[in-house]
Parts: C-alpha cells; structure tokens; sequence
C-alpha cells in the first residue's frame, strides 16, 4: 500500500511541476512533506543517505557557480560581448545573430546555460531596440545554442552535473566525450538558425547612425577587477579540469573559486548572496528527496531491472531508446525533474552491462538526450524558461509555438547527428 501511495504523491508533485499549476518549488516541497507524512523520509533518509537523499555535491557546485557568476556580472563582460558583436556585424542582421550565437556558445559551458542566457538575454533585448530589430529571432536562436552548448561540459546544464555525480564522470570526461559532438552541433546550428531565420532577418542597419555614440569598452566600468576575475575563473575551469589529480570535487573547486572571486572583487555578503537562486537550489534538494522515496520503496529498482531486460543486452537499443525517449519524454517536461527520475533507473540499466562509468555509451546517450531534448519545446529546460519570461516583461513577448517550431526542428536534427556519434564511436569505431 505505501508504495502506491508514494508513486502517487510523485506522479502528483510531477504532473503539478510539469503543467505549471503550483509553483515547482512549492510542488516538490509539498511532494516531500506528504512522504515525510507516510514515513518514507526522515533526516537521514533526506540529508545523509547517498541513495535516497541530496545530492550535496551538485548543490555545492551550483551554489558556487551561482556567486562566481554574481561576482562576474559586476564586470560589464556579458554587456562588452553584446555590444562588441553589434559593432563586429556591420549591420547585418543574420551576421549579429550567429555572433550572438557564438558568444553564448562560448559562455555556456563555462556559466551554465541558464545563467548565461540570463545575462545576455537583457543585453540583447537592448541592442535589438537600438538597431530597429525583431527580438525573438535573437532571443530564440541564443537560447537553442544555450542548450547545445552547455552539452559540452560538466557544468554547462544541470543535467550534466546530476548525471555525472551519480555516474562518477568527471569533467575531463565531458570533454573527451561530449565537447567533439557539441563542437560539431554548433557548426550545424549555425547554417541551420542562417536557415530558419533569414526571412525575418534580411535588412541590414546604419551601425555608426544607431550606435554612434556607444563604445563596447564604456561597459566595463572596472578594468582591474575584470582582469583579477577572469583570473580566478581561468583558475577554476583547470582546477575543474585537473580534479581527478587534484583530488579535489568540482563542489569543492567551485566552492574555492566562489570564495576567491569574492576576496580578489571585495564583494560585499549582502550583494553576492543576493543573487544566489535560493528557489533553484531548493527545486534541487526537493527533487532528490522525491525520487529517494521511490529509490525507498523498491519502485526505481524495478522500473531499473525491467528496462535492463527489456534491453536484453543490445547497448545500442538502449543508448537508442535513452535518447530519443528522453527527446519525447522532455519536450513536455522541465528535463531537469526528467533527469533526477531517470538516472537511477539509466544506473540500473549500465550496471546489468559489461561497461560503467564514462566507457558506458548509455550515460553518454542519456546526457546527450536530455540536453539537446531541452530545445524542443518552451517549456522543455530551464533556460528557454528564463528567456521567455525577459522577454514578456520586455514587452515583446515569445509565444510557446513560435519557440516550439523552431525547436522541434533544431531537436530533431541535432538528435540525428548525436545518434550517428554515439553509432560510430561507441559502437563502430570501439
């Protein structure tokens, strides 16, 4: 009976998150407390067991991202870019998108995507009014390279940071494994937006008239705290990068970085900790708690042996299935909630294989799947969240089907390419 009645509070929290009727957070809190009501959770069960509690680790990691990105914002980079790329165009419209593109490609492994969409996208939106430009080619463009960008590296998309916690893969590993795909999507995605785009984006502007009085160089308004900043994050994607000799988790590197960023930019608590998203990280530990209770009840296990068996052993049906189910799965659903599900069932499915950890091409599929599964919809990832709520308040906003008709199409291509990887190097090529 109590296993019914914890899938049924988890399906409840879930179709609640998914439709957006209750707020997400208070949806998973009023998830845990109605298993804390049946017994399934208590303070060990939630706070200090590695299988059915948080995850500190990737809270950690996010927490520290958070105040290192808060630190950064201060600089006027993010504003810099933008403006530099609107300079870089000439005036061309298709030209300032893909620079746009570019940028934020760049940003997002290093930020994570939500967060580098939340910095340019204002930016954006400014430089668009400017030139006398329609926003939502710009803005939808940046958010599907947010997404395939933030593929390519251990922090890039929360996906990636739960994944390869419960996976052990590390950030090197992102590299090896998922920066060769995410470097050959980009490129894709370039000729595909030039495609998609170029009817609503065919006449060029006056530069020197509209912009004539802004330099790109006026955004940075402290010269020496950008230099000891860029310092510090350079710092902190090789301490990422060489944390498997170092010994030291990514939690713990971000956690230094966060504290040096503040100590090299004389942040004041009160500012930094001001734009920590207290709410995301709260979604986070509600969510590990809410799987951990079916973990408690058996429910994952199960789901886990019979997606083993169904799988009877063929690796590339499953790295198949993972990958476009996920696609199906989380066009409808926020894939961060999708990947938190799912990862102990994909553990069970790895460990009934002869391979683990990072040689696994079913954790690769996985990631691969609910990354690039976030452009599908608007309402599929939290960065296309993000940017379509700046630009409602901006007055100019982005319907759900004027997202979603672009990003079903740049899913379905990007889904293509990533299986023809997964096919030749873990399968052919192995």
């Amino acid at each position: 009976m109590i296993t019914v009645v914890a899938v049924a509070i988890f399906l409840i929290s879930y179709a609640l998150i998914a439709t957006e009727k209750v707020h997400r957070v208070a949806a998973a809190l009023g998830g845990v407390a109605a298993m804390t009501v049946i017994g399934l959770v208590s303070a060990d069960s939630a706070f200090f067991s590695h299988e059915t509690g948080v995850d500190w680790n990737v809270i950690f990691l996010l927490f520290g991202m958070m105040i290192i990105v808060s630190v950064l914002r201060r600089t006027g980079l993010f504003e810099f870019m933008a403006l530099w790329a609107a300079r870089a165009s000439r005036g061309r419209p298709v030209r300032l998108m893909i620079l746009l593109v570019l940028v934020t490609a760049v940003f997002s492994p290093i930020l994570d995507n939500v967060t580098t969409v939340l910095l340019i996208a204002p930016v954006t939106l400014s430089v668009c009014r400017r030139l006398g430009l329609p926003s939502a080619p710009f803005l939808i463009s940046q958010v599907l390279a947010a997404n395939v960008g933030g593929t390519s590296t251990l922090i890039g998309d929360p996906p990636n940071i739960i994944i390869g916690s419960r996976a052990g893969l590390t950030f090197d590993d992102f590299l090896i494994h998922a920066l060769p795909l995410t470097v050959i999507l980009m490129i894709g995605l370039v000729f595909l937006l030039r495609r998609l785009f170029r009817d609503q984006l065919h006449t060029d502007v006056d530069i020197e008239r509209e912009l004539s009085s802004v330099r790109p160089t006026d955004a940075i308004t402290d010269k020496g705290l950008l230099i000891r900043c860029l310092v510090v994050l350079g710092a902190v994607m090789i301490a990422f990068a060489l944390h498997t000799v170092s010994h030291f988790d990514p939690s713990v590197v971000a956690m230094l970085g966060a504290g040096a960023m503040v100590v090299v930019s004389r942040t004041q608590p009160k500012e930094f900790m001001a734009d920590v998203e207290w709410s995301t990280l709260a979604f986070f530990m509600a969510l590990f708690v809410l799987v951990g209770g079916l973990v408690e009840v058996g429910v994952i296990g199960q789901l886990g042996h019979v997606a083993a068996g169904l799988m009877a052993g063929d690796q590339l049906l499953g790295a198949t299935v993972l990958l476009f189910g996920s696609a199906v799965v989380g066009a409808f659903v926020d894939n961060i909630p999708y990947t938190a599900a799912m990862v102990p069932i994909v553990e069970q499915m790895v460990a009934s294989t002869d391979l683990s950890g990072a040689d696994s091409p079913l954790w690769w599929a996985f990631v691969f799947g609910a990354d690039l599964a976030g452009n599908a919809t608007a309402v599929a990832a939290g960065a296309n969240v993000v940017v379509l709520g700046i630009a409602a308040k901006a007055g100019e906003p982005i319907s759900f089907w004027q997202f979603t008709r672009y990003g079903i199409v740049v899913t379905a291509a990007t889904l293509a390419v990533a299986w023809v990887y997964v096919w030749l190097r873990y399968f052919v090529l192995a």
